[in-house]
């Protein structure tokens, strides 16, 4: 019985574990390295409880609210932690964007200077694509705490970005 879950947890990790990396990424503001170390805790979390996930109707989501609390966890942690730069990142968008590689340095840069829970709901809300209650359900917040960190965070995205993008929009 338990080589069967087994085989099934193996298929979605393999399955998964590439997205929740570049999750994993942007919340670390470019860590390769730390984001590594929380991909591999999310994992063995899930595979701890892969017998009562495994037949929910989303377990890929449940991995990824499993990865922002994990990272949450680790800053609350290690707050008096420095980042650390890197000038390796992962492949955010795949092999047809190599053309993009300044836009997405330029973006992980200006997420890497939003607070830690401003970057949460950024990547949250944009790059997981969840929505307010879903984000709030994740971070442990109400909708209107999400809703005015997602203004807050934009806000300061923008003055960070100002007009850089400009030079990369396409015609």
């Amino acid at each position: 019985m338990r080589q069967g879950l087994g085989d099934g947890y193996r298929e979605f990790a393999a399955a998964r574990a590439g997205h929740l990396f570049r999750s994993a990424c942007l919340l670390t503001g470019g860590d390769t390295h730390l984001a590594e170390d929380l991909v591999q805790e999310t994992l063995g979390r899930v595979y701890v409880r892969w017998g009562r996930i495994s037949g929910v109707d989303n377990p890929a989501g449940y991995a990824q609210t499993v990865l922002t609390r994990t990272f949450l966890a680790h800053q609350r942690r290690h707050s008096s932690r420095k980042e650390r730069a890197t000038d390796m990142l992962p492949d955010f968008a795949g092999p047809d964007t190599a053309g993009d590689a300044p836009l997405r340095l330029t973006l992980v840069d200006a997420l890497r200077q939003l607070s830690v829970k401003d970057r949460a709901v950024v990547v949250l809300r944009y790059w997981e694509d969840r929505s307010i209650e879903e984000t709030a359900a994740v971070m442990n917040a109400s909708s209107a705490a999400v809703r005015t960190r997602c203004v807050r965070a934009l806000a300061r995205l923008r003055a960070l970005l100002g007009d850089s993008l400009g030079e990369y929009a396409r015609p």
